[in-house]
């Protein structure tokens, strides 16, 4: 009896340890991803790509929440950051993303300014109702903005580039992700809005989402919209015009993953380079500009300088 209870705690013993090993190893090995939601369907396809050449990694994205960010191993982020942050995280700029003016097919303003487009003044007279910009006496269309209301990438980067904040942008402010947005204006018929184009577009058939309008623009700032800047109705046209002419009134901002430099996560990091050296060639399949190869070679270096400390 004494010696089957022995071997019964040696095997008790072994069994602990052996889960604790597995336990260890699964925690090693998790990646906790959270932030700008319009990105998560190219972090999941980088996910799906990474865990395929590593089946040990667990990497998983939550939804971002009030939860403070020091919970998540890595953060998606699509606005540049103020110094404080950057002094405390790693960037690695792994793509850029446009804003395109989007309107529901069925309003008059959508009917109106797919011939007229949109110019700078324009621009701030619908979505900043800025009293001192040029007035566009021709706006005779019924429109309703709609905005992000919680602080977020698209919003800031939108507003800044013509020179506001983001609270300055009117219109009728929506909780949740940019998602939302979409589905806000497809149930009103005056709905005009900003997007990214992976939501603007179907990224299978290359073409603007049932219901919606893509408002062209003054990609020269000529002031006018002439026939070639109304290219508009195909994706795959939109993101060559954009990464090979230098256009205007079309806001542009990178894409960031960010990681702590505190986060002694191995896995991580290493899943942070894998994007760096592989994510490229899926970014255009999901409505992205590439990042500058200089400032991505650049990241890409301290990123492995990052990944050598353990």
């Amino acid at each position: 009896m004494k010696n089957l209870r022995t071997i019964l705690l040696a095997t008790g013993a072994l069994l602990g340890a052996a889960s604790f090993s597995f336990a260890q190893e699964a925690s090693q090995n998790k990646v906790v991803i959270t932030g700008v939601r319009f990105a998560y369907p190219l972090v999941e396809k980088w996910i799906k790509q990474y865990t395929t050449e590593y089946p040990k990694s667990q990497i998983v994205i939550e939804s971002r929440t009030v939860t403070d960010p020091e919970k998540y191993d890595l953060l998606i982020e699509a606005y540049d950051q103020e110094r404080l942050v950057k002094e405390e995280r790693e960037f690695i700029s792994i793509g850029r993303y446009a804003l395109l003016p989007i309107a529901n097919t069925k309003s008059a303003f959508a009917k109106e300014y797919a011939e007229k487009g949109l110019n700078e003044k324009t621009y701030k007279q619908v979505f900043f109702h800025d009293i001192y910009a040029e007035k566009d006496k021709t706006i005779t269309a019924p429109f309703t903005i709609y905005t992000r209301l919680q602080k977020a990438g698209a919003p800031v980067t939108f507003a800044k580039y013509f020179g506001y904040e983001q609270q300055q942008i009117k219109g009728k402010t929506i909780a949740g992700a940019d998602e939302h947005l979409i589905k806000a204006l497809l149930k009103d018929e005056t709905g005009i809005t900003y997007t990214v184009p992976g939501l603007a577009y179907d990224l299978t058939t290359r073409k603007a989402v049932e219901g919606l309008s893509i408002i062209p623009v003054d990609l020269d700032g000529n002031g006018r919209v002439s026939k070639d800047e109304k290219l508009a109705d195909n994706l795959d046209q939109v993101l060559e015009r954009l990464e090979t002419e230098k256009v205007k009134n079309v806001p542009v901002e990178y894409l960031h993953f960010s990681i702590n430099k505190s986060n002694n996560n191995p896995e991580a990091k290493r899943f942070l380079l894998w994007v760096a050296s592989h994510g490229e060639a899926d970014l255009h399949a999901f409505g992205y500009l590439h990042a500058d190869p200089k400032r991505l070679q650049a990241e890409k270096e301290k990123l492995e300088k990052f990944l050598a400390i353990k």
